[in-house]
């Protein structure tokens, strides 16, 4: 009972963000729309989702979110780099990197974290395996290609998952 009260409370909290309005039609909208979602679908949320409400947790989660958004603009400079510098050598492939993450949530994070940073793209995630397609592919060590792509997320995202 207490994951779908937490559930229906963010979504109405999400669905207050997107308005950006506390009139009366708006919340009983938001009501009306977060109790559907947790009726239809409060199955398909993960049951850990509650853990994250530890004040240690939201620390490290706001302290991720800087760390994410470095990466990214790293990486984004990056790929433009080599846009505008064509005769830069690229060596594409798909790379299988491993993760000490346990929780679905934390994976599912690495992943999307890998995905959203430009040049990677998370292919496929079977057990504690990541295949990753990689623009420019420097190492055929597991080990290097996996600390270089999952070890800067993955050490925030222990500590906020699990």
């Amino acid at each position: 009972m207490t994951k779908r009260f937490f559930e229906f409370i963010m979504l109405l909290i999400i669905w207050l963000i997107f308005v950006w309005s506390v009139q009366i039609p708006d919340i009983i909208a938001g009501v009306i729309v977060a109790f559907i979602i947790v009726l239809l679908f409060s199955d398909i949320f993960p049951a850990e989702i509650t853990r994250l409400l530890h004040p240690v947790r939201i620390f490290w989660g706001l302290v991720y979110i800087p760390v994410f958004f470095w990466y990214v603009l790293k990486s984004n400079l990056d790929v433009a780099y080599r846009v505008f510098h064509p005769e830069i050598p690229i060596r594409p492939g798909i790379v299988k990197v491993k993760t000490t993450l346990k929780s679905e949530v934390a994976r599912t994070f690495l992943a999307n974290s890998i995905t959203l940073t430009p040049g990677t793209l998370t292919v496929d995630c079977i057990e504690d395996n990541l295949y990753v397609h990689w623009i420019n592919i420097v190492s055929e060590d597991p080990e290097v290609e996996t600390r270089l792509i999952v070890d800067k997320f993955e050490k925030y995202l222990k500590k906020i998952f699990e």
